[in-house]
């Protein structure tokens, strides 16, 4: 059975924006709003050298590495061509104007991978 938990309120990330997800391990998972409403999550690393995607700019359904602005696909984690490379997407659920991830995949995904090179951001912690 999937256990999901819940995130945050829809109305928490900004249109356009992020929100980063505190996880017991590993790095931080980027949680992104459309401009219409659809929310996405990836880990909040560039698959460049790096960066913080939840700092980059969200633009369609793609978000823009604030390090060397490489275009990464909010589906699913993969630069745009001509650059290459993924960072890992998370399962998203949005019910009642709430937002849900896997507990499952925020405890093992990506776990060996070093921290974004960034400043702060406002984080959401699970608990």
């Amino acid at each position: 059975m999937d256990d999901w938990i819940r995130i945050c309120a829809l109305q928490d990330i900004p249109v356009l924006g992020s929100r980063r997800v505190q996880r017991r391990a590993g790095v931080d998972v980027a949680v992104f709003r459309s401009a219409d409403d659809e929310v996405f999550a990836l880990l909040d690393r560039c698959p460049h050298k790096g960066g913080p995607l939840s700092q980059g700019i969200v633009f369609g359904k793609s978000v823009a590495c604030p390090l060397h602005n490489w275009t990464i696909a909010l589906a699913d984690g993969c630069a745009k061509e001509p650059d290459e490379g993924c960072t890992p997407a998370f399962q998203v659920k949005l019910a009642g104007g709430e937002v849900f991830l896997l507990k499952t995949e925020l405890d093992t995904l990506a776990l060996d991978l070093p921290a974004p090179i960034a400043g702060p951001k406002m984080s959401i912690a699970v608990a």
